[in-house]
């Protein structure tokens, strides 16, 4: 008799999640799990509770019930600057900080006591397609840059899951478009696993395989992205 296959550890797995805040239901009973590389949309109607998931997950907000596991290991023991080194967000705007490109790189590694050499920063950067871009101030990027830029500062902390909250909503098409590509290039040359929300469906098709599909809070489909998201 052939032995059953042993079943793939989860490097990310919501058990029945929740957040309740002033007695409204945010999110209710979230359960999924993701598997090393893999590449999850969170989509839904406009208040369905999309950024309040993706915001749970490295505990930018707090679960009234449930946990996650990253790696196995039950985030609550993890101490909340390492739980979003290892999940990194990049949000809908990007927050830069004054100063060059190079230093906004160089924030997150300094804090636990590390300096990337230059050759790592033009690395990070020539990966979301900004070459030599090390010594301009942020102040003089367009907002196509700033947010590749915001990719690769979390990209600098050697994250294990990269958390995108609509990278690209707040840009015209070409700079979105971009974006996108860092984004795919990213993802594929580091092996990242990713959860994504976007209310864009196609920009979903393009970069995930998998798709959640929230209504009020609740988890209402969940599979590949052309079962859920054109069923």
């Amino acid at each position: 008799m052939s032995t059953p296959p042993i079943p793939e550890t989860a490097i990310l797995r919501a058990e029945h999640l929740g957040r309740t805040l002033h007695d409204k239901i945010l999110i209710e009973d979230a359960n999924f799990q993701l598997k090393k590389g893999e590449v999850l949309a969170i989509a839904g109607p406009s208040g369905s509770g999309k950024t309040s998931l993706l915001r749970l997950l490295n505990r930018l907000d707090e679960p009234s019930s449930g946990t996650v596991f990253v790696e196995g290991t039950d985030y609550r023991n993890l101490e909340p600057r390492e739980l979003r080194r290892k999940l990194g967000v990049v949000t809908q705007r990007p927050y830069l900080f004054p100063g060059t490109v190079s230093e906004n790189l160089q924030f997150g590694p300094v804090q636990r006591g590390q300096t990337l050499p230059p050759s790592t920063i033009e690395e990070l950067l020539k990966q979301v397609g900004l070459r030599d871009y090390a010594e301009r101030n942020v102040a003089n990027l367009s907002g196509g840059e700033a947010q590749r830029v915001s990719v690769a500062r979390t990209l600098a902390n050697s994250p294990l899951i990269l958390l995108l909250d609509e990278p690209t909503s707040a840009l015209d098409e070409t700079a979105k478009l971009e974006v996108e590509s860092s984004i795919q290039r990213v993802v594929r040359d580091h092996g990242l696993t990713c959860v994504m929300v976007t209310h864009d469906l196609a920009q979903a098709s393009r970069l995930a395989e998998r798709a959640l599909l929230l209504k009020s809070g609740r988890i209402v489909r969940d599979g590949l992205v052309s079962e859920v998201l054109h069923a």
